[in-house]
């Protein structure tokens, strides 16, 4: 385990990928290795504008039809006839909407993001001039499910719930899993679960991990912290430090988070160890990116 008080500097001064340095070809062709049955898990949720978790002042995605079969008149200058044409849409919606990966740029601690980059290295349309998603890449490592409902025998952690280091080690110890170098860590509270079955209810006391989880998560030096709820963390925040386990992971460490995951169908299966696979959209200097992350186990 790392010692480190934090990442800045460990892949240098001008280095804006944080925890990804640490996934080179070994890593993922021993990634690679992983499955055994080629079973596919589709981890993220729709996009949509109804019956999917959204926070209010980020507003709902909307998908507008741009060009439809209505406007087949369009392409006769081109030699369209009629019954040939195309359909396309418009796509508006806020970065961090559904399952999305947060960028190293999203959150800063004393003025400063991951490596000690100024929060004034935003601009109203550059966006993120250092630590943008698009500093980041493609994330294709070994996954760890640590699915801390199940071993508490519930279908989820109770809202407000924040997970300890000793629940995040008992999970692992009954799983038989464990955690190393360069893993994305799956953290599972039912979140998500509770959502479906409460009638999709929007709410923001969720179950997530708190200061020292996110703490001994980074120590793990993991590339990315992932869990089926809001924020990672729990919410109202561990300790009433706003954004307490973002600054710990994003901001001290350069660990990417995914918010939003169905985690649910990997605890269906006990699959605790799988192939995991995810890659933002390279929108220059945005802050996060909607994904769509799968599991091959």
């Amino acid at each position: 385990m790392a010692d480190n008080a934090n990442n800045w500097g460990r892949w240098g001064e001008e280095d804006e990928r944080g925890s990804l340095n640490l996934l080179d070809e070994s890593t993922t062709l021993a990634a690679v290795s992983i499955p055994k049955t080629g079973k596919l898990y589709q981890l993220g949720l729709p996009i949509q504008r109804t019956g999917i978790p959204l926070v209010d002042y980020r507003g709902a995605p909307q998908r507008l039809s741009m060009v439809s079969h209505a406007d087949e008149h369009m392409y006769e200058p081109y030699g369209g006839t009629p019954g040939v044409g195309c359909h396309e849409d418009v796509l508006v919606l806020a970065s961090h909407t559904s399952t999305h990966m947060d960028a190293l740029c999203h959150v800063y601690e004393g003025g400063k993001t991951y490596n000690g980059f100024g929060n004034d290295n935003m601009e109203t349309f550059a966006g993120a001039t250092r630590c943008g998603i698009d500093k980041a890449g493609p994330i294709v490592t070994r996954g760890v499910l640590i699915d801390v409902a199940k071993a508490k025998g519930v279908d989820w952690l109770a809202a407000g719930y924040v997970i300890t280091v000793e629940d995040l080690e008992q999970a692992l110890t009954t799983q038989g899993s464990e955690l190393r170098a360069g893993d994305a860590a799956l953290v599972r509270t039912g979140w998500v679960d509770w959502f479906y079955a409460s009638g999709e209810v929007m709410s923001l006391e969720q179950p997530g991990i708190g200061l020292d989880a996110a703490a001994y998560l980074a120590r793990k030096d993991v590339v990315a912290v992932c869990s089926d709820n809001t924020a990672v963390e729990a919410q109202p925040f561990d300790r009433g430090e706003f954004l307490g386990s973002h600054v710990e992971l994003l901001v001290r460490h350069g660990i990417y988070l995914i918010e939003h995951l169905n985690l649910s169908v990997l605890s269906a299966d006990d699959c605790y160890e799988f192939l995991f696979c995810t890659s933002p959209l390279r929108v220059t200097g945005a802050t996060a990116s909607p994904v769509n992350p799968f599991a091959v186990g």
